[in-house]
């Protein structure tokens, strides 16, 4: 009876431990497969920001090179035009405005554009003239101009114009402008195209 119950004893101790031991294997089992599953997701998740960050630091980069390829070109095409400026300025400026500012050149071209206008029609001429040339020009249009022309003629001086002058019909409709200023954009945009090829080969 004693043997009986010792074998009993010994039965369940080793039912139990086997149940035991197989329980803990499925634990085990269950807690490798769950540990390998978030090894995998985590590495999954990582590759992922990886990527995405290789992604973003190349357009980032992409965009850094295309934003300095931009200003360098152009602050080049910037540095161009200085250049055409400043060298069409020097050719054109200078002897514009200097004979534009000699009253004998501009009696010339008075005339010339006056009778122009006088044989198109006989209505009075407004005309606006340097002041620095009052002295010079104001008795010749009274005295010579105003013969030339079929109709009257009204002059005036401005101390906004430097060289040359506006002429147009007394009445206001409309002017033309042959200032300084208006000839040597006239001229430097003729010598535009010409310097850019000279200077760059364009």
């Amino acid at each position: 009876m004693q043997n009986k119950l010792q074998e009993l004893t010994d039965k369940l101790y080793q039912d139990g431990l086997a149940k035991g031991k197989e329980e803990g294997d499925k634990y085990l089992a269950d807690a490798r497969a769950q540990a390998e599953k978030i090894v995998a997701d985590a590495k999954a998740e990582a590759a992922r920001i990886v990527a995405k960050a290789e992604k973003e630091a190349a357009d980032l980069a992409g965009k850094a090179k295309s934003d300095v390829k931009m200003a360098s070109e152009q602050a080049l095409q910037a540095t161009r035009k200085d250049i055409e400026n400043i060298l069409t300025d020097s050719i054109v400026k200078a002897g514009t405005v200097k004979a534009l500012s000699e009253a004998d050149f501009l009696k010339e071209i008075i005339l010339a554009v006056a009778k122009n206008f006088s044989a198109q029609e006989s209505a009075d001429l407004e005309i606006v003239l340097p002041e620095a040339l009052k002295k010079d020009l104001a008795p010749w249009v009274e005295a010579n101009l105003a013969k030339t022309l079929k109709g009257g003629v009204k002059a005036s001086f401005s101390k906004k114009i430097a060289g040359g002058f506006t002429i147009g019909p007394a009445d206001g409709g409309w002017f033309v402008s042959l200032t300084d200023e208006t000839f040597v954009d006239l001229i430097g945009e003729y010598l535009r195209p010409v310097t850019k090829k000279l200077l760059f080969g364009e």
